[in-house]
Formats: C-alpha cells, sequence, structure tokens
C-alpha cells in the first residue's frame, strides 16, 4: 500500500517509494529505497523535497499514534484554508532545526546542501555567461541553507568543502567563502540579518569571473593563472553585473567591488585603505584569501590550511587585525583539514573541533613515525585524552608513502565521517 508522508514522519525500516520534489533537492540517486540507517534517515529528513511515498508492503508503516494526530487534525480542520494550515505546519516541522548538532551529524546534511548549492551556482553562473541577466533570487536559498547549517554546527560545511574534491573550483570557493563568511559574522556577533548578507556576499564575491573572456581556457580552471591583468577585472565586471539587481543589499555590492582592496592601500581596484573599505569587504578579503591558499596556482603550491592561517597572520598591512583575530577564532589555529604532527610520533589529520580547547582539536591519526608505516586511523580527542598527546607542529606529509595531500585529506575525511566518496 502506498502512503504520501511528510518528512517529520519518516522512521527507520520504511521503504521510500517515491520523492516529492526535484532531483537536485536531495542526495540520493535511488528514487526507491529501504531506510535502514540512521545517516540516510538524517540525510533525508535534512533535504529540500516537500515529502515522500512510502510503501507499506515493503517496510513500515506510519505509527498508530501519528496517524491518530493527523486524523484529529483532519476532523478539526475541514475547511480548504485548515488544510493549507496543515500543510504549512508539516513544512515547518520538516526544515532541520537550528539547535546545535555534532560534526558527524551535520557534515551528511552539509554534502546535500553543498549538492544543491553547485546545481543551482552552476545555473545562475552559467546564465551569466550567456549573456542574461542574473537571477540572484535563484541563488537565496543556498545561503539559507548554509546559514542553517552553519548555526547547527560550525565546522561541518566548511570542513567539508576543504576536503571535498569532486566540485568546481569556481563553485566549491563560492560556497566555502559564503560559509566561512557566516561562521565570521557569528564570531563577530552581528545580526542575524547581517550574517545572511555576508553569507550572500561570499557566494557572489567572484561572480564576475563568468564575464572575463570566454574564449581563453585558464589552466586548472582558476583564472588566477591568467595573470594579474586579465583577472583582476573580475571585481569590476561583477559589481556591473551585480548593481542592475535592485534588491541587492549595498553591503553585498561593496563587498564584490572591495574585497581585494588592503588595508595599507595596495589592493585593487581602487587602492582603498583603512576605513574607506567597508567592514563586510575587509571580512570577504580574509574568507576569500584564506580559501584561495588552499588551491594551488601557476605560481604557488596549495597550503595545508593551518599553514594558510599563518600565512594570513604574515600578510602585514592586508587585513583588518581585529577582523583577522575573529576569522582565526572561529576556524581555530588548526582548521578542519589540517595535517598535524603528534607528540606520539603520529601523523593525524584534524577532523573536528573541540568546544572544551580550541587549541586541542579532534585528530584522526593515519600513520606512525616510528615505524615508517601506515597504522589502523583511529579518533584522539586530544583535549580529552589527559595530556597523553597534543599536536607539536604541523605535519610534512614528504617522503611517507602517501597519497598526494589532496586525495589523502578527502580519504581521511570520507572515512572519519563514514561520507560516501
Amino acid at each position: 500500500m502506498l502512503k504520501q508522508i511528510p518528512l517529520s514522519d519518516l522512521e527507520l525500516g520504511m521503504f521510500v517509494h517515491k520523492m516529492q520534489g526535484n532531483w537536485f533537492d536531495h542526495p540520493f540517486w535511488k528514487s526507491k529505497f529501504l531506510i535502514d540507517e540512521e545517516d540516510k534517515l538524517r540525510t533525508l529528513k535534512a533535504s529540500q523535497i516537500e515529502g515522500v511515498v512510502i510503501d507499506t508492503t515493503k517496510g513500515r508503516d506510519v505509527s498508530p499514534k501519528t496517524v491518530e494526530c493527523e486524523a484529529a487534525n483532519d476532523r478539526a480542520a475541514p475547511t480548504s484554508a485548515g488544510r493549507i494550515n496543515k500543510i504549512k505546519s508539516r513544512r515547518s516541522i520538516d526544515r532541520p532545526a537550528d539547535k546545535p548538532t555534532s560534526t558527524q551529524q551535520e557534515v551528511h546534511a552539509a554534502q546535500a546542501i553543498a549538492a544543491r548549492g553547485v546545481e543551482r551556482l552552476h545555473k545562475t553562473f552559467i546564465a551569466g555567461r550567456l549573456g542574461k541577466a542574473l537571477n540572484v533570487r535563484a541563488v537565496e536559498p543556498v545561503v539559507s541553507d548554509i546559514l542553517a547549517s552553519v548555526r547547527r554546527n560550525p565546522q561541518a560545511f566548511g570542513g567539508l568543502m576543504r576536503c571535498k574534491l569532486k566540485n568546481e573550483l569556481v563553485y566549491r570557493h563560492a560556497l566555502a567563502v559564503s560559509a566561512l563568511m557566516v561562521s565570521l559574522a557569528r564570531r563577530m556577533k552581528l545580526s542575524e540579518a547581517e550574517a545572511y548578507e555576508a553569507g550572500q556576499a561570499g557566494l557572489l564575491l567572484d561572480i564576475g569571473t563568468n564575464y572575463l573572456p570566454q574564449n581563453v581556457d585558464p589552466p586548472g580552471g582558476d583564472y588566477r593563472n591568467l595573470g594579474a591583468k586579465i583577472w583582476q577585472q573580475h571585481v569590476t565586471l561583477g559589481h556591473r553585473a551585480l548593481e542592475n539587481d535592485d534588491g541587492l543589499p549595498a553591503a553585498v555590492l561593496d563587498a564584490c567591488l572591495q574585497h581585494h582592496e588592503r588595508l595599507d592601500g595596495g589592493g585593487f581596484p581602487n587602492g582603498l585603505a583603512g576605513d574607506e573599505i567597508s567592514r563586510i569587504a575587509r571580512m570577504a578579503a580574509i574568507c576569500d584569501t584564506f580559501d584561495f591558499l588552499l588551491t594551488s596556482t601557476d605560481a604557488a603550491d596549495a597550503l595545508d590550511p593551518a599553514m594558510a592561517v599563518q600565512r594570513l597572520k604574515a600578510m602585514d598591512g592586508a587585513f583588518d587585525p581585529d577582523i583577522l583575530r575573529a576569522f582565526i577564532e572561529s576556524v581555530g589555529l588548526y582548521p578542519v583539514g589540517s595535517f598535524v604532527q603528534l607528540r606520539s610520533d603520529k601523523l593525524a589529520m584534524v577532523i573536528d573541533e573541540d568546544p572544551k580547547d580550541a587549541a586541542k582539536p579532534i585528530v584522526q591519526a593515519f600513520y606512525s613515525l616510528e615505524r615508517r608505516e601506515r597504522i589502523v586511523p583511529h579518533t584522539i580527542a586530544l583535549a580529552r585524552c589527559g595530556g597523553e598527546d597534543e599536536i607539536v607542529a604541523i605535519a610534512n606529509l614528504a617522503g611517507h608513502d602517501l597519497p598526494d595531500e589532496a586525495q589523502l585529506r578527502e580519504l581521511v575525511f570520507l572515512s572519519a565521517h563514514k561520507l560516501a566518496a
């Protein structure tokens, strides 16, 4: 028997016959499957689909308590207005709550959010490349999803973006910077409206790359490899495109135009200095630079996240020192994805922060320097190990017969959080 139910009524053991919504509103390739794992249940409930149809002949039925409640509601509200209110209440329940969650739980929702975000960004950016007007409204749900994810867990979405390989650079960068901006805004105790604008700005900072010469194929898909004369044009081109949207906040326009300005006046396009640069642009400069330091260009290799933090601190005159301090507090001295050496002579990767002590994150050990061989991966909560182990240095992975850093980072992150490749 087929039965339509809201996401809030989903339980383990149910068989999903059909999902109601667009295919990119959920992360599942199959449309029919048994909910046999908690991870599947959490991911499905965190998706944006409106509901599902279950097959009670192949899986569990709705619990009697739920059915009785729905019947009572139907009797109490037989009018069409009542039915509309009921649907609205169901949909509000279906949205993932903003209560704090563990990274292990949130990273599955983050994976679904990223998949939807890439799809929406792709459509928006392609429209720009084809000379069509930008539909900024189309990416607003992405900002809302990222904001909600960061509220629930400040590390999961950003960590996923730093460790996942299979995303085109321009889209991964936009999603990563948006999450970094939201986290930074919350660390700075800005209002929810300002945090939303920060996330929106992060998503649209580099929209101008769509208007750079399309007859040139940048090496690695990265326009920074074409040289400063071409690449720097993306700032003014993007600002010009966004100006055509009357509903876009001035702060977002400022961030797009000014995120490559430096506090000492040595940036572009206008050589602004100090307070001439808007606060949101000073935030964007840090978040944008940090994420770009994690990717290779023709001129420089990608940095480890912990090394990227050190590089930001060493860039005298570039950034607002107070905002930079808040940024480092939001990502940690050893951000998720950092490779570290432990006092126990093990190599490990940071997989989560520890709320007890930001300097002692949770790591996944995978290599013994003493035995010079890989070991069974295991998790160490450095703040809760009684001082038996600690980080002594940023790791040097050279000469240890390990995959390249990007592949290893993805492998460790996915396995530690039980994510599919």
